[in-house]
């Protein structure tokens, strides 16, 4: 008997300990979410991955403040975007708790995409910025998983009562009319973006001035480069020497778009397909397939020359550093120079607080006279003044009407002002004040684009990451050796990942579809001068998402599986035929004709 026993137990321990883990696992977790929201309350969960200094006490900060305003309107009878009730929808909830989920952001791409597949995914959550998340995923995780904005983005927004914004449409109220939160391969809203940034040069004004005697920081881009020599001449105490700029993988990306990409403007010209004035990825694939452009055109040589120069003063073996090193060798003192945007600012100031004073420049250029870079460059970065940190509701949250209006209440007047005041950030909406620490961050209104996305998401984008990389720790592999490694890969396999991309634009047409189909309606019931206004926009919106974009993709499918359509002759350019024509016609007008 003893025996029998001892045989059953040694047989099922192990499982039975697994077991008794794994439901004390589950009491243990049910016991948090039942102290986490009681009976009587709805509980909201928000997924980030934003750990700067005031980011979650301001999330907290405002939390608390809903909670009053979600008691008031479920006792005062106030109602959804619906018109329902708040009390007879919810009976039994009259409290809100929102708790988040802060997930570092060198993990927060698989956890975005492991909660959001396995189902498990909180109620809100942010996508876009960084995590991994490839461009063409994150359309496929937002035209699945979230929720559409649209209800909300031209009715006003209730929040506002009482503000000069009060009876202005919702998508009116931000400073980009919500542009951030528009999602254009899918022609939908999305998310409710809650802050601006901007990306600017942080810098140790004190050790600036040690190393090199200079006052400010040049922003002439010779003059900055002789700086940096200066600095890495120089040792500190230790007998070290200086690094001129504190950098990481996290880091080169900001000096990628705002400074390296500039010179490749005149690429624009040969590209722009679509003439909209910008170069998206999917031109820059179809200039490469049919031998528009290629990396021997010299705006592009220039930028990955740029590179080298610029990158030869940023600290060795950067590329495996994560953000965090950058920044503790900027606050060590080890470092001058540091670029990130505003969401780092406050956290800056507060480290170099009682130790040095910081500046704030701008990216250096080269000047017009400059003999390599000066026949590309043709101004500064544009930075479109979008808003980000986008927040979507998900479809597995089980108060999505409720998650709506909180996000309403982040993006009101006095909520994003008192929301950025505790993140250090520059508020999305309009008519709000902002930290006077970010009066340098204001946004290039006058400037150039990038003109070589290569990034198509999938294989593509791994390959470039490869020969991206190698380029930037191997300086005997050339932009010869990156040419002859990525472009043909690029022109062969990058067509299933262009292929994939044409069909996400696909499916968001169904959504355009819905949208002119309620434009129509409008139309049809006005009268009077609205009538003729509903029509024009109508026909307009007709015109460019549909016809014209379906006219758009058509040609450039045929271009990518034919060849070039007007051979050599580019979007902004004429033929010879039509510049003789032309030449013709101005000597007819001279001689009186």
């Amino acid at each position: 008997m003893t025996s029998r026993v001892f045989g059953f137990v040694r047989r099922w321990f192990a499982l039975g300990v697994v077991l008794a883990v794994f439901g004390w696992a589950v009491i243990t977790i049910l016991a948090m979410r039942s102290d986490e929201a009681p009976s009587d309350t709805i509980l909201l969960r928000v997924g980030h991955w934003q750990l700067e200094a005031g980011v979650r006490d301001g999330i907290n900060a405002l939390a608390a403040d809903y909670q009053e305003v979600w008691h008031k309107q479920w006792e005062g009878g106030g109602k959804n975007a619906d018109g329902q009730v708040w009390r007879e929808l919810y009976p039994d909830k009259p409290k809100v708790k929102v708790v988040q989920d802060a997930i570092p952001e060198t993990v927060y791409g698989q956890w975005v995409t492991t909660q959001l597949i396995g189902g498990t995914a909180p109620d809100m959550m942010e996508i876009g910025g960084v995590g991994g998340i490839p461009r063409t995923m994150e359309i496929q995780y937002w035209n699945r998983y979230f929720y559409s904005a649209r209800p909300y983005i031209n009715r006003p927004n209730p929040h506002n009562a009482g503000t000069e914004l009060a009876d202005v449409p919702f998508r009116l109220t931000f400073k980009d009319t919500m542009r951030g939160g528009y999602i254009e391969e899918l022609q939908e809203y999305v998310a409710f973006p809650v802050s601006q940034f901007a990306v600017r040069i942080f810098y140790n004004r004190d050790l600036l001035k040690k190393l090199t005697g200079l006052d400010k920081a040049p922003t002439e881009y010779r003059a900055f480069l002789a700086a940096c020599e200066k600095i890495q001449g120089r040792k500190n105490p230790q007998g070290k020497p200086y690094t001129p700029i504190a950098a990481s993988a996290y880091h080169f990306q900001m000096w990628e778009g705002n400074m390296f990409n500039m010179v490749t403007y005149p690429a624009l010209r040969k590209i722009d397909f679509n003439r909209d004035g910008f170069a998206g990825n999917d031109e820059v694939y179809t200039a490469f397939k049919i031998g528009r452009v290629s990396f021997d055109y010299p705006p592009y040589r220039a930028k990955f020359k740029m590179i080298r120069e610029v990158s030869q003063y940023f600290q060795n073996g950067y590329t495996g550093l994560n953000r965090d090193d950058a920044v503790f060798l900027f606050a060590q003192q080890r470092a001058v120079f540091i670029t990130t945007g505003t969401w780092d600012a406050r956290g800056l100031q507060q480290q170099a607080l009682g130790k040095f004073t910081v500046g704030v420049m701008d990216f250096p250029l080269p000047l017009p006279t400059d003999p390599e870079y000066g026949p590309y460059i043709e101004g500064p970065n544009y930075e479109r003044p979008g808003s980000g940190a986008p927040f979507g509701i998900t479809r597995f949250c089980m108060y999505p009407d409720v998650a709506a209006d909180f996000m309403l209440f982040l993006c009101s007047q006095r909520g994003n002002e008192k929301l950025n005041q505790y993140f250090g950030w520059i508020p999305a909406i309009i008519h709000t004040r902002e930290d006077p620490l970010l009066k340098g961050f204001e946004p290039h209104l006058v400037g150039v684009y990038e003109a070589i996305n290569v990034n198509l998401g999938g294989e593509t984008l791994i390959k470039w990451q490869q020969v991206l990389s190698k380029f930037q720790v191997d300086p005997n592999y050339t932009i010869d050796d990156l040419q002859r490694d990525f472009e043909p890969f690029y022109k062969d396999k990058g067509l299933k990942d262009f292929l994939e991309q044409q069909k996400d634009w696909r499916r968001g047409i169904q959504i355009t579809e819905q949208g002119l189909a309620g434009m129509r309606a409008r139309a049809l019931v006005a009268g009077g001068d609205q009538a003729q206004a509903d029509w024009i926009r109508y026909r307009a919106t007709l015109m460019n998402r549909q016809v014209l974009m379906e006219i758009w993709h058509n040609m450039q499918m045929v271009m990518v599986e034919k060849g070039p359509i007007l051979g050599d002759i580019g979007p902004y350019e004429y033929s010879p035929e039509v510049l003789d024509k032309i030449r013709e016609r101005l000597r007819q007008g001279k001689d009186g004709h």
